[in-house]
């Protein structure tokens, strides 16, 4: 689970960091499209790029795919709310962050 992690704060670390350079820098409007179209390309990209890699066919279940979905829903949810007046406070920033971590605590003791 760790090395997903890592895997993909990697693979969204340009869009980190592109978001971060046009808020901050270029004060450009970055909007919402644009970083979950990202992150959604990057999760179809890696699973295919997987896929296509594997010798053997992958035997899937539903559990992950549901786990998953669930989290990016609510995530996606809140961070709707959070965008209707077209700015996110540190609380809402702060919420956002402790539900990753909420992630990544429910993925270290899910069952292997």
């Amino acid at each position: 689970a760790s090395s997903a992690t890592f895997m993909a704060a990697g693979g969204s670390a340009p869009e980190l960091f592109t978001s971060l350079i046009g808020v901050f820098i270029a004060k450009s409007d970055v909007g919402i499209g644009t970083i979950v179209g990202s992150a959604v390309f990057n999760v179809l990209f890696v699973i295919a790029c997987c896929v296509l890699a594997s010798k053997d066919v992958l035997e899937l279940t539903w559990w992950p795919l549901f786990r998953d979905s669930m989290f990016y829903s609510v995530d996606l949810a809140l961070l709707s709310i959070f965008f209707v007046d077209g700015q996110i406070t540190w609380w809402e920033a702060l919420a956002l962050l402790l539900m990753y971590g909420a992630y990544v605590t429910f993925m270290g003791y899910n069952a292997r």
